[in-house]
């Protein structure tokens, strides 16, 4: 699978744009890059990230997931016409990070007309898989022309 995006101006600067004003600005995260199949973006470890004894919250690993994976379906169809939202995220937390940055790669498990399935890596400064997750998306069709999704910036 090779060029899935439909949205063939994506850029990490229209990305970043969506995000202004959102969980994901808030807490930090930053999209790194776009590949023919995957959707790349990191996400410090810090005070907004990190619960109590330090390590990165499961929850921060979580919003970075489904992040990716939503955007990700939104560039892969026509924002015009769909909206994607997510239906079920899991996730798998196999190793801590208490410091730096951790980034996550998306890429698709399958793209259905109705759902989407990401899969979801999240990896810390080593390059060792801290987090694996799973998000389905459903693609909706718009009610109307008033439906307006963001527009790349």
């Amino acid at each position: 699978m090779s060029k899935i995006w439909f949205d063939k101006s994506i850029s990490i600067e229209g990305l970043q744009a969506l995000s202004k004003n959102t969980m994901s600005d808030y807490i930090g995260i930053e999209f790194t890059r776009i590949g023919d199949d995957y959707l790349e973006a990191t996400m410090p470890v810090d005070h907004r990230t990190r619960q109590p004894y330090g390590l990165l919250h499961g929850g921060a690993s979580v919003v970075l997931a489904e992040t990716l994976g939503s955007v990700a379906a939104a560039m892969v169809v026509d924002r015009n016409v769909f909206l994607c939202v997510g239906l079920e995220i899991n996730a798998n937390h196999i190793r801590s990070a208490t410091q730096g940055k951790v980034t996550g790669t998306a890429t698709p498990i399958h793209l259905g007309s109705s759902t989407h399935i990401w899969e979801i890596r999240i990896r810390n400064e080593d390059g060792e898989l801290t987090c694996i997750s799973r998000l389905t998306v459903a693609v909706l069709k718009k009610k109307s022309k008033t439906e307006k999704i963001p527009e790349q910036g």
